[in-house]
């Protein structure tokens, strides 16, 4: 998990859909609250077959909100419309067919649907659900109709591994994307100017090798480029990494191609050059490369004292 910036001043309503993927909204109320966003959260009724609203109100410091709120005449304004109003930013994960049917067409039978009917902040939506559910065309449909809604953001499915035993896409972001998704709409207060622009970005250190296993490096982690890829990434851009060996996850929705070399850094990015409309170059790249290059491991007796080094190209 990334650091927590301060957000003390923004106000986050977390709407928890029915599936086994609310276990991950744990996580992210919990790096949220650390961070100092104010929190509330709602749960559908099939949520809380998974998760309950205990759980949710002690990580969140707050009541978590049910249907059964809904319809309590104990709040002075209607509790949709006073959180709805109170929201920065809402955030569904994660979010069902059901629930993404229903605001793709607007309707508003339950507290989680009319709260989004009744603000006027961004909408962060994080999708899971099986794979064959995911591919429907009616769901891909009512997906592709809802993000022609200009407040509506939507994060990509990963796959691997579902809780059906089945293998492909539909499976919800983790905690830690969606944390960092919602601090580009904090920080951005939801802005799309990158639209149909294309981001080239390099990250990470380049090694030039002595042999198979010795080489020449730098400490560079290329967290910078990422970064910015997932800065990109979120204010609409079509982003291409081309980043060097890291300990960090590609962003889903980020075109990633991994280099080694300075000259494979070189190769790729002039392949993407003419189709760039942003180019960002924060790779540490070698300045300098071993003279000669050992097809097999050099034992240590056979290591030069001196180290001829040329310039790379």
């Amino acid at each position: 998990m990334l650091s927590s910036p301060n957000f003390k001043s923004q106000r986050v309503l977390i709407a928890v859909g029915g599936g086994i993927a609310a276990y991950k909204v744990c996580e992210l109320v919990s790096t949220l609250f650390k961070s100092g966003v104010e929190l509330r959260v709602i749960l559908t009724k099939s949520a809380q077959e998974f998760i309950t609203p205990l759980t949710l109100a002690t990580l969140s410091r707050h009541q978590a909100y049910t249907d059964d709120d809904f319809w309590q005449p104990i709040y002075s304004r209607p509790l949709h419309i006073e959180l709805g109003e109170w929201a920065d930013l809402i955030v569904i994960a994660p979010l069902t067919a059901n629930t993404l049917a229903k605001l793709a067409y607007g309707m508003a039978d339950n507290l989680l649907t009319n709260t989004v009917l009744a603000s006027t902040c961004p909408v962060l939506l994080a999708p899971a659900m099986n794979t064959d559910m995911w591919e429907q065309v009616a769901v891909q449909r009512n997906w592709r109709q809802l993000l022609t809604d200009s407040r509506f953001y939507g994060m990509e499915t990963g796959s691997g591994l579902l809780a059906c035993d089945r293998i492909g896409a539909g499976r919800m972001a983790e905690a830690s994307e969606i944390f960092i998704y919602i601090q580009s709409l904090l920080y951005t207060q939801g802005k799309r100017d990158l639209v149909g622009k294309e981001v080239l970005i390099s990250a990470g250190g380049t090694r030039e090798y002595l042999d198979p296993v010795r080489f020449i490096g730098n400490p560079s982690t290329g967290k910078m480029g990422l970064a910015l890829a997932q800065a990109a990434l979120h204010r609409g851009a079509k982003v291409i990494l081309v980043h060097c060996p890291g300990s960090w996850e590609v962003p889903l929705g980020v075109e990633a191609i991994s280099v080694i070399t300075a000259e494979e850094m070189q190769g790729v990015m002039l392949k993407h050059l003419p189709n760039a409309d942003i180019i960002i170059m924060s790779a540490a790249v070698a300045d300098v490369k071993p003279r000669d290059y050992s097809t097999e491991k050099l034992p240590k007796r056979s290591l030069p004292e001196n180290l001829p080094l040329i310039p790379v190209p």
